[in-house]
């Protein structure tokens, strides 16, 4: 994915940074994982084999099925994602330094592959960044990282704790300009778990490229012959890449409010609440606001604390986002802002205490856009409600819906700005938002500084209703449900089992089995082929199955949709329903349950227990 060129920053190749080498060294010498209190083993086929780390690591020509698979099972749509701690039931730790090893050393050898396939010669020095949240295994796992990209070649940056969108940033801002950089999170998951997202200069790794990345690395699993036993020669380079990166920000803010009276304290006078559920997102506050003249009093939870004692950071979260509701109240704050804990997400509370995240946030966000980018395509994920499509077309602009996952919402996005569709803003329910004017990157941060410049400007100009007045004509669903159906099957066999059930549910609204319902459209995308089907020459892989479908009945016409789709997280299909009718979703879920479940068997291998609690009581359920 091409990032576009900013403004704000040069994207030169200039490097101010130590270049300092960071080795693996092996043999009889002090093993880290004494050290650090690694698992002093890796299972391998039900028996236990002692392995060490080589600087050309050995490898034996058995591969074991069992053992790639435990690797290829950590991927996760474009991330990695696993369990890191022991504490959840029913799960085991996946996520092993051993793991994190062999998958950080195979993206380092891809990073070189593709700089030395791009160039058309060798090339030396690659430097790749690693940030992390404050998860309580980060420091352990982190270690882990470094030896990998070490052991690739690769300079190693540690830049402590950060966010998701700093990591990409810091290969585009000077002097860093790092060519590829890894965050460590599992964003809003509990903190048993982690996981690692990757970036380079042209933005995140895609599914197909993570694929390939975690099959390389399955491989090197599978086949080494030791514990991981790396000393760290020389450790990896500090840097305070957040001070950079809050800086730019800043710029941003000021540069575009312009404040006639005091340019660089534009938010004096404006009290804002940061929540930020004690991740990563506490450096907004103090390093961003704080210096602009916000007064902050009355934020909650900035500490950063592994273990999230207080609510998930979450801007779905109803505890997260009730608590900020309280402060804005108690403070008479202009506005409220939720992250989570890696800050690619955000939502907000206006100043009467209104909530604004999923199809809210979608709808100030493209309000903000569409006055600046008049006519714009605004791509989200196929959940949102037709009043957002009615809210969209009304200012002037285009709705693209288009399958779920905020990866495949970002890159519909850029296919269409490369196919001449002027596409400024992509967003999925989720809160994962991201803008063209900013190199298509998911920021929860910069979509805030995009609401508090408008909040400013609205204020410069003589308004006191508040960014919440920007959506007070989006009418919200009458009814709206999400349910979970389990995948009864073994894990390697569950991604099948939920494509076997989605195409039966599409090839039932095709015969005509469901009576009113049918595959859902808008425009010329059509929610087929487990996605709204891309109109270019060169379709996007498919991450997940899913399906919509808009149901119409004889008493209020077209009422509601039905959106089923595979979970690239878990073993599990989310089943979403939608209505403008009162019971519109009770009876749909019958008919779903019924008609559909039921009628065609695959009943057999789902636990549909939460569409039966539903269907027999209603939203009590």
């Amino acid at each position: 994915m091409a990032a576009s060129t900013s403004p704000n920053f040069s994207t030169s190749l200039h490097r101010n940074i130590k270049k300092t080498y960071y080795h693996s060294l092996l043999g009889n010498s002090i093993s880290l994982q004494t050290k650090l209190g690694f698992a002093s083993s890796v299972p391998f086929n039900k028996s236990v084999i002692s392995v060490k780390c080589y600087g050309t690591a050995k490898y034996d020509e058995v591969v074991v099925d069992e053992e790639l698979d435990k690797i290829r099972r950590l991927q996760n749509g474009s991330d990695v994602r696993g369990v890191a701690l022991e504490g959840e039931k029913g799960r085991t730790v996946d996520l092993t330094p051993p793991a994190v090893e062999a998958i950080s050393e195979s993206f380092g050898e891809w990073v070189i592959n593709g700089l030395e396939k791009e160039k058309g010669y060798p090339v030396e020095n690659v430097s790749v960044s690693l940030g992390r949240d404050p998860r309580v295994t980060g420091s352990k796992l982190s270690v882990a990282v470094f030896a990998g990209l070490a052991r690739a070649g690769c300079m190693v940056f540690d830049m402590g704790l950060a966010t998701t969108p700093a990591c990409f940033m810091s290969t585009l801002l000077p002097p860093f300009v790092y060519d590829a950089s890894i965050m460590m999170t599992a964003s809003h998951l509990p903190y048993t778990r982690n996981g690692l997202k990757f970036f380079t200069k042209r933005g995140g790794l895609t599914s197909l490229e993570v694929e390939e990345v975690c099959d390389k690395a399955a491989r090197k699993y599978a086949n080494r012959l030791a514990r991981v036993s790396t000393l760290l020669k020389v450790l990896p380079t500090k840097v305070d890449f957040m001070s950079a990166y809050s800086k730019h920000l800043r710029e941003i803010i000021k540069e575009r409010i312009s404040h006639p009276l005091h340019y660089e304290t534009p938010l004096k006078g404006f009290q804002i609440i940061v929540n930020a559920g004690n991740g990563s997102g506490g450096f907004f506050t103090y390093d961003v606001l704080d210096k602009l003249g916000a007064d902050t009093f009355g934020s909650l939870h900035l500490k950063p604390d592994g273990m999230f004692p207080n609510h998930i950071p979450n801007p779905e979260d109803k505890i997260a986002m009730a608590m900020t509701r309280e402060a804005v109240l108690e403070n008479s704050a202009d506005l409220g802002i939720v992250f989570d804990t890696d800050v690619d997400r955000s939502g907000v509370v206006d100043n009467k205490g209104n909530p604004i995240n999923g199809d809210k946030l979608i709808a100030l966000m493209s309000a903000i856009v569409l006055k600046e980018n008049p006519e714009s395509t605004i791509v989200t994920d196929a959940r949102t409600s037709m009043s957002l499509t009615k809210f969209i077309t009304d200012r002037g602009g285009h709705h693209c819906l288009y399958r779920v996952g905020y990866r495949n919402v970002i890159d519909k996005g850029v296919q269409l700005n490369k196919d001449g569709i002027e596409t400024h803003l992509m967003m999925e329910t989720s809160g994962h938002g991201a803008l063209k004017e900013n190199h298509f990157l998911d920021d929860g941060a910069y979509m805030v500084v995009k609401i508090i410049i408008e909040m400013v400007r609205m204020k410069l100009g003589g308004s006191d209703e508040g960014i919440g007045s920007l959506i007070k004509d989006l009418e919200e669903p009458y009814e709206s449900v999400e349910l979970r159906i389990n995948i009864i099957s073994e894990p390697r066999n569950a991604k099948a089992k939920g494509s076997e059930a989605l195409e039966t549910f599409r090839n039932y609204i095709e015969e005509g089995r469901l009576k009113g319902w049918e595959l859902d459209s808008c425009g010329d995308c059509w929610v087929s082929e487990g996605c709204l089907v891309d109109t270019n020459d060169t379709p996007t892989h498919i991450d997940a199955q899913m399906y919509r479908a808009k149901v119409s009945n004889n008493e209020h016409g077209q009422h509601g949709w039905v959106h089923m789709r595979q979970s690239i997280h878990n073993p599990n299909i989310a089943v979403n329903l939608q209505s403008s009718a009162q019971g519109g979703c009770l009876s749909m879920a019958r008919a779903f349950r019924d008609d559909f479940l039921k009628a065609s068997g695959v009943d057999a291998f789902l636990d549909i227990t939460q569409i039966d609690k539903f269907v027999e009581n209603g939203p009590l359920a």
